[in-house]
């Protein structure tokens, strides 16, 4: 009985002896395998680190103002006879827009201005008695003291009911009317915002180091997030005598046609000043740059020769960069490439460094200083 388990054990020890070589072998070979695959090259678009000459530009972020902008209101209280405005409507200089209640200054007037009349005639018939000496000079003056009075006293009731009735101070455009017929408005009380759209003004700054810079007649183009692919053009106007204590920027004004009305006040805009100069710069593609919170880098593609005959081969090598800036889909690059150098402008994404690749630039995605996207 003995006899029968030993040789059961051994056998089961020779079965598992037989497996474990298997196995080991089976491993090995895969280990073996596994270090001679060559991964296949992946495939990239590449471009040319090139030099180029780019206009100076100095970049803000600005806010878009009206040349003429108020709040219409009222000088004086009074109730609502007349509205002759809509909400949003384009008006001239002098158009009418409110006339308050004058009833009340109108019967008056007629009263002033009828003893202003019995005065005149006073006057004019003491001083024909005055040129015959029939009534002495006090008289005559004071005739004509009382005209002068009668006159004012009637003048200024005309400017009560001149500021009664509100009329445009400037040509624009209305905001939402705030007003209705028969309404009690208080001095001030606000009737309607009244803007002049055409021109506008941007405004913006930039540091104290720029200052020498700047001149009013420099060019100045704006984009807003309104008007993708749009750039306004317009020209610097004004630059402020002094400078901000706390942030020790100077203060800029650009005027920018807007006969199409596109630009409203208050509209958050990108402001690029134009320098007069032009620089050297290095240019690549901004699809080619891999942002990271360590910094940005873009993949140089490298020939690396060939082991025992084989013919070489191009690999990646990741260069970190630091970039300027940016003019339509193209970066500057400051520092961490040369001209000549080629780089991988699309697929980054899946490259490491030391990866084999190789050229397709035959769907090479097409760059352009100005793009105009089709779907803007």
């Amino acid at each position: 009985m003995k006899t029968k388990i030993a040789i059961a054990i051994l056998i089961v020890l020779g079965v598992l002896g037989a497996l474990s070589g298997i196995k080991t072998l089976q491993i090995k070979k895969l280990i073996e395998t596994g270090k001679s695959f060559v991964q296949p090259p992946e495939s990239v678009s590449s471009a040319t680190v090139r030099e180029e000459k780019w206009q100076g530009t100095l970049t803000a972020i600005g806010s878009v103002t009206a040349v003429q902008g108020v709040t219409v209101t009222p000088e004086i209280p009074g109730s609502v006879r007349e509205i002759a405005f809509e909400s949003g409507a384009i008006v001239n200089k002098g158009d009418l827009l409110v006339r308050l209640d004058t009833s009340s200054e109108d019967a008056q007037l007629r009263a002033l201005e009828a003893q202003a009349e019995l005065a005149r005639i006073t006057v004019a018939r003491e001083r024909t008695l005055r040129n015959q000496n029939l009534i002495p000079q006090s008289e005559l003056d004071s005739a004509e003291a009382t005209l002068k009075q009668n006159q004012a006293n009637a003048d200024v009731l005309r400017t009560t009911i001149e500021k009664k009735t509100i009329r445009a101070p400037f040509a624009g455009r209305l905001g939402l009317r705030l007003v209705n017929l028969g309404q009690y408005l208080e001095a001030g009380k606000p009737i309607a915002a009244l803007q002049s759209l055409d021109p506008v003004y941007v405004e913006f700054s930039f540091p104290q180091q720029e200052l020498a810079q700047l001149k009013t007649g420099m060019r100045v183009g704006l984009t807003t997030d309104s008007y993708p692919g749009r750039q306004f053009d317009g020209k610097l106007t004004a630059i402020t005598p002094n400078l901000d204590p706390s942030t020790r920027s100077v203060g800029l004004q650009a005027t920018l046609a807007n006969s199409d009305q596109l630009l409203r006040p208050g509209m958050f805009a990108r402001v690029e000043l134009l320098l007069p100069e032009e620089k050297k710069l290095l240019v690549i593609p901004s699809t080619s740059v891999l942002s990271a919170p360590y910094g940005d880098s873009v993949y140089v593609i490298e020939s690396k020769a060939g082991t025992n005959g084989a013919p070489s081969s191009l690999v990646v090598r990741q260069q970190f960069v630091r970039t300027g800036r940016s003019h339509g889909d193209f970066l500057s690059v400051e520092t961490g490439l040369k001209p000549g150098d080629r780089i991988v402008s699309a697929g980054i994404f899946k490259l490491r460094n030391g990866m084999a690749v190789t050229e397709n630039n035959e769907l090479k995605p097409k760059n352009d200083l100005a793009p105009r996207p089709s779907d803007s």
